[in-house]
């Protein structure tokens, strides 16, 4: 492609929140923490009930099956099988629209 063919496509303009202005993204971030009425705002309310559940967080799997920090080669195979499912998914359903048509 030439240079001459790269200057006639016309500039990408941003969309969505990259178009928006900084305070109108700051006025619709504020929305998601007033969709909860301050009293079922539990963690804000008591901090010793919020710290103590961030640091329980994964002790309440047994030792053995917490062992993807202890073996990287599993932490591999099972990140694998992830990529395999959505692109097997991805695959089944590239097909089934093929048999449609």
């Amino acid at each position: 492609m030439s240079t001459t063919e790269i200057s006639k496509t016309p500039p990408k303009k941003p969309r969505g929140f990259g178009a928006m202005s900084p305070e109108r993204r700051r006025e619709i971030a504020s929305l998601g923490g007033k969709s909860i009425p301050p009293e079922k705002r539990s963690f804000s309310q008591n901090h010793a009930l919020a710290a103590s559940a961030g640091s329980t967080g994964g002790k309440n799997v047994r030792p053995e099956k917490r062992s993807f920090s202890r073996d990287p080669a599993l932490a591999r195979a099972a990140g694998g099988k992830g990529g395999c499912a959505s692109q097997d998914a991805r695959r089944a359903s590239a097909h089934m629209e093929a048999r449609k048509s």
